[in-house]
């Protein structure tokens, strides 16, 4: 493959492991070597990564000799278990779970907001949740230029944040609706095609769910700000890659509509993506497939003072997961 560095993709075979594939030869990442790892099920499967196609092998603890880095996205428990070994291998890990996100000494890296960050590593780099990548990256350009006192979220999050087998069971569960055909799901707890419902992340006893106290959580170590008040309401909605966030932003005083777009237009990673004389949004479908976050609707919230609301669509395989982890190996 030419000269550079020994990569290794662990998971590659899910949708995220897929994605980072076609990521690193989209960008033209330097890899000398491709490792393809992922479970025992999958030994032997062939992907294809340019002209070539790769044999998976075994996710052992083993598996990581002459690696250089290692992009993980196997799931918390796994990256628990193997990044270890890789990094004592003498790989860097990036690692797409929650797994290591809060560990002290762990960097977790939005490389639009914080890539000095990425130097205090001690063989591992956290990879933040899908949903707070989207909301941080619009709202960090906006923080330092008016300061930010309190963000409302609310997701309305895509089945792919769930893997691709989720993605695959909303397919066959629309089409079973569709044809009038019972279904029986095995990802999701209840029916996803044409509805939708809280996040299925598991519930605490205050009543907010895992993935709603993520996004405060991150937000204030990737934003380097713990004053920043944050409240989360995370939504699964039948869309397949795409996640869609409506944010409420107090500021520390007055913000026309206009600044914020200003702001925003000269912000890295950020595509203001509006036809207001047409009424017109950025959708998931807009979403899917594309590298920035998708950002418009700005407007003054009437209901008190120094607030904007904004839009904002960001493909959860791509800056929510695949292309983040690739533009952090590519900042090593």
């Amino acid at each position: 493959m030419g000269s550079g560095y020994h990569v290794a993709v662990v998971g590659a075979t899910g949708a995220v492991g897929q994605e980072m594939l076609a990521v690193l030869q989209k960008r033209r990442f330097p890899v000398r070597t491709l490792t393809l790892l992922a479970s025992p099920r999958s030994k032997g499967k062939r992907l294809r990564y340019g002209e070539e196609q790769l044999a998976v092998e075994v996710l052992t603890k083993d598996a990581f000799k002459g690696v250089e880095i290692a992009l993980f996205s196997a799931g918390g428990s796994r990256a628990k278990e193997f990044a270890p070994a890789a990094v004592s291998a003498g790989a860097v890990v990036v690692d797409n779970s929650s797994a290591f996100r809060m560990e002290a000494g762990v960097p977790l890296v939005v490389p639009e907001i914080n890539p000095e960050t990425i130097r205090q590593h001690q063989g591992i780099i956290a990879n933040p949740n899908c949903s707070t990548i989207a909301m941080v990256v619009p709202l960090y350009p906006l923080h330092k230029a008016f300061g930010v006192k309190r963000v409302v979220v609310c997701t309305y999050q895509a089945a792919s944040g769930a893997g691709a087998a989720a993605m695959e069971e909303l397919k066959a569960e629309t089409l079973a609706q569709l044809e009038g055909r019972p279904y029986q799901r095995t990802i999701f707890p209840q029916q996803y095609a044409f509805n939708l419902f809280p996040h299925n992340s598991p519930l605490l006893e205050d009543g907010y769910c895992e993935e709603e106290v993520k996004m405060v959580r991150e937000t204030h170590k990737i934003m380097g700000d713990s004053s920043i008040r944050i409240n989360a309401t995370c939504v699964r909605v039948p869309v397949l890659r795409a996640h869609s966030e409506a944010l409420n932003i107090e500021f520390q005083r007055e913000v026309a509509p206009a600044a914020a777009y200003d702001v925003l237009r000269r912000a890295p990673g950020i595509e203001i993506h509006e036809d207001r004389a047409a009424n017109r949004w950025a959708t998931p479908v807009d979403g899917s497939g594309q590298d920035p976050v998708l950002v418009g609707r700005i407007r003054t919230d009437r209901s008190q003072p120094n607030t904007l609301d904004l839009w904002l669509v960001s493909d959860q395989l791509l800056k929510g997961a695949a292309l983040n982890a690739v533009q952090i190996a590519e900042l090593l």
